[in-house]
């Protein structure tokens, strides 16, 4: 067999040169490894203008690797998605206890590699960002940047106003004061109170436990949006990819 051949043949079956071709299709944010695994199987992967099979590898900076006909990008696009997170899913990316997660709401192509920015809590519901991009992630969570959160919030009974305003001042959480807060009343129904709340940080279920600590417990709470990014008319459980703009906003203004 001439050199040429020997390569050709290498870059397709038992050569230890490169990753296994799941591997590489889930790395660059395709499909998991187990459906790129089917995939292969159902000859929809070629290398070098073969089809593969299972248990070949190949490397991204020399062999041509196509899925349907279309090569591969060696990373994967940058991704950043806003979700409408309904109650009981968990802000997570996998769970023990096997309740649904936020990826279950996303087509399985786009889930490899995504992770919810930050958190909402099981019993809230709303605006998620997820991404495949662990720098933008760190970014975006940065105190620095400090991106405003705004909820709409139903609490048991009628905060009088210097209960409000006690809450828009700070009070002490976990050993600290939590930091100033907007909070203004929308509308008042059978003793219960809707309220908005714009918070600058995030501690865990502190809305909640302000609420509560404050004598007015949550009924529900909804985020409905992170900076500028709203919710508007997303329905609960669908997903939709940022624009430009939003993007921008979003990862170019330090407070």
């Amino acid at each position: 067999m001439s050199n040429n051949h020997k390569l050709e043949a290498d870059s397709l079956a038992g050569s230890p040169r490169g990753d296994r071709l799941q591997k590489l299709i889930a790395a660059a944010g395709i499909c998991s490894r187990r459906h790129a695994e089917e995939w292969i199987r159902a000859g929809r992967i070629s290398v070098n203008g073969r089809v593969a099979q299972l248990g070949d590898r190949a490397d991204p900076s020399q062999d041509h690797i196509c899925v349907d006909g279309a090569q591969i990008r060696s990373t994967p696009q940058p991704r950043l998605l806003l979700l409408n997170k309904p109650k009981g899913v968990i802000s997570s990316c996998h769970d023990p206890q096997g309740r649904p997660i936020v990826l279950d709401m996303l087509p399985i192509e786009l889930r490899c590699g995504l992770h919810p920015v930050g958190r909402l809590d099981a019993d809230s519901r709303g605006a998620l960002l997820l991404t495949n991009q662990g720098e933008l992630t760190l970014h975006l969570t940065h105190p620095r940047y400090s991106h405003t959160k705004t909820y709409r919030v139903w609490v048991r009974g009628r905060p009088k106003h210097s209960t409000l305003e006690a809450w828009r001042q700070g009070l002490p959480l976990d050993d600290r004061i939590t930091q100033p807060a907007t909070v203004r009343v929308l509308e008042h129904e059978s003793g219960e109170t809707l309220l908005e709340v714009v918070l600058r940080e995030g501690r865990n279920r502190q809305i909640r436990r302000v609420a509560e600590q404050l004598g007015h417990p949550v009924i529900d709470l909804q985020r409905i949006a992170i900076a500028n990014v709203a919710l508007g008319s997303l329905a609960e459980g669908r997903w939709r990819p940022l624009n430009k703009g939003e993007w921008r906003a979003l990862t170019n203004t330090p407070r």
